[in-house]
């Protein structure tokens, strides 16, 4: 890869600019290693005095942290239990109040947001990014340059000499292609466009192709094969799962040497279907943990676990009372802090995901704390006192190129069906439905009605497709 060494500057719609600077990306990149090889002490040092700088920078320029921390011990003293935990809707409601500038309201913000033009448009010299609101109401996040100088240092600071081998090997053999939502300002899309604004000359180094999620799936497919040499491919796990799909009827022809994906949970089953449907991927799959929030909050080691970037980052299990859970241990929540954001500061901030973490030392012998993700409350499924994973559902069928099942309300489902070209859809249909009906009575849920629906399959804006679409989502999605 060749990178410029010059700061790159990308002029905004508002006349102010927005800088990356390199030099910044490696003071990460180096302060990363330095903590990383001080081991457990010294990250655990690194971390309280990011959090105090946190803290102290929230109270002094945040009105609504002000308030918040009104009654805290000084921001030189405080610990991380003294600090209350936050919501997404208690600070999106005060959005004015949440950041520590003052330039940026709300209602700019959005106005912002309601171009699609403007996706990876910095705005006063920040990013302007939005979540999928898969856990509710989308979250608007701002991010300086600072934010993404530490995005890309702190995680090459992580590499071990597979991954910079595994980039090395992969780059010779073709194109990146990024698949993800492209019908919004998520950061899939935004921060790819950012990049190349910012320094294009990184941006070619990175080989950055994106093509929207949200297309029918023959023209996506289309589209794949029409790269020369696709080695590899970034998205989420649903849409790992369409590819496999594909790959497994022929359709799909590339040939992938590596997937990484994120934003959602990728289970042992599907990790197992791809490498059977893509014996191409020497490299297998990545599969990283993050959030719109937090871009670099953990790394994928050489042995596949997940870990924290702990010097950056805070990441607590808890339980239902927002009480910490010991290693081992599923919690009901996990809360964040990101460390490196004193913009829009995101402290004890609720996620709603399940994690578990590992109870002994990872093999790769890295001092940062490693974990499992077991999935989102979001996802879950309440019929009564019932409640199922969306695992539990086996919706997919040979004829059709998208099955989904949407709860409209308590006890009453549909089923929404993309069916193959060759296929008739009433025979998917029944059968699809006697499926989900077996999974109720197998649960002692014999008085749920399941429907079939001509409503095509929903995606989220962001892209992703759920297969299983719990009450509150799907009241969410306007074809519901």
């Amino acid at each position: 890869m060749c990178y410029s060494t010059q700061t790159a500057r990308v002029l905004t719609a508002a006349g102010q600019d927005m800088r990356f600077s390199l030099l910044g990306a490696l003071g990460y990149f180096a302060g990363g290693l330095w903590t990383a090889w001080g081991g457990r002490k010294r990250i655990e040092a690194q971390q309280l005095r990011n959090l105090r700088r946190l803290v102290e920078k929230a109270r002094r320029d945040s009105p609504l942290f002000h308030r918040l921390y009104a009654g805290l011990p000084p921001s030189s003293e405080v610990e991380l239990r003294d600090l209350p935990v936050t919501r997404k809707p208690d600070l999106m409601r005060a959005f004015d109040d949440w950041l520590t500038i003052r330039s940026l309201p709300l209602e700019r913000v959005r106005d912002h947001l309601r171009d699609i033009r403007n996706v990876g448009v910095p705005i006063d010299g920040f990013a302007i990014f939005q979540t999928s609101g898969t856990s509710g109401e989308p979250a608007v996040i701002v991010l300086s340059s600072s934010f993404v100088e530490y995005y890309y240092g702190i995680m090459a600071a992580r590499f071990e000499r597979y991954h910079w081998r595994l980039i090395r090997d992969v780059q010779k053999l073709g194109v990146r292609v990024t698949i993800t939502g492209g019908n919004g300002h998520f950061a899939g899309n935004g921060l790819n466009k950012l990049v190349q604004r910012l320094n294009p000359a990184l941006a070619r180094g990175l080989g950055l192709t994106f093509i929207e999620a949200e297309q029918p799936i023959d023209r996506l497919v289309e589209r794949l094969n029409a790269i020369s040499s696709v080695a590899w491919i970034v998205t989420y796990p649903s849409m790992l799962s369409i590819l496999a799909r594909e790959k497994e009827a022929g359709r799909l022809r590339v040939a992938p040497a590596l997937f990484s994906t994120g934003g959602e949970t990728l289970t042992d089953a599907l990790r197992a279907r791809v490498l059977r449907a893509f014996p191409s991927l020497t490299y297998g799959i990545a599969d990283s943990y993050g959030c719109t929030e937090c871009l670099a909050l953990s790394f994928t080691c050489s042995h596949g676990r997940k870990h924290v970037n702990e010097d950056w980052v805070i990441l607590e299990a808890v339980d239902e009372a927002m009480q910490p859970v010991a290693d081992g241990t599923l919690s009901a929540s996990v809360l964040l802090t990101v460390l490196a954001n004193d913009v829009q500061p995101f402290i004890r901030y609720d996620l709603g995901d399940c994690v578990r973490f590992y109870t002994d030392p990872c093999r790769c012998r890295s001092p940062f704390r490693s974990f499992q993700v077991e999935g989102r409350e979001a996802t879950l499924v309440h019929v009564g006192d019932v409640t199922l994973s969306p695992l539990v559902f086996d919706v997919e069928h040979e004829r059709a190129r998208r099955v989904q099942l949407v709860q409209t309300g308590e006890r009453d489902f549909e089923v929404r069906i993309q069916v193959a070209d060759e296929a008739a859809a009433g025979p998917v249909f029944k059968e699809v439905i006697g499926s989900v009906n077996r999974v109720f009575r197998e649960n002692g849920l014999n008085d749920v009605v399941v429907r079939e629906s001509m409503v095509p399959p929903h995606l989220a804006p962001s892209g992703k497709f759920h297969e299983v679409l719990p009450l509150k989502a799907a009241r969410r999605s306007p074809e519901a």
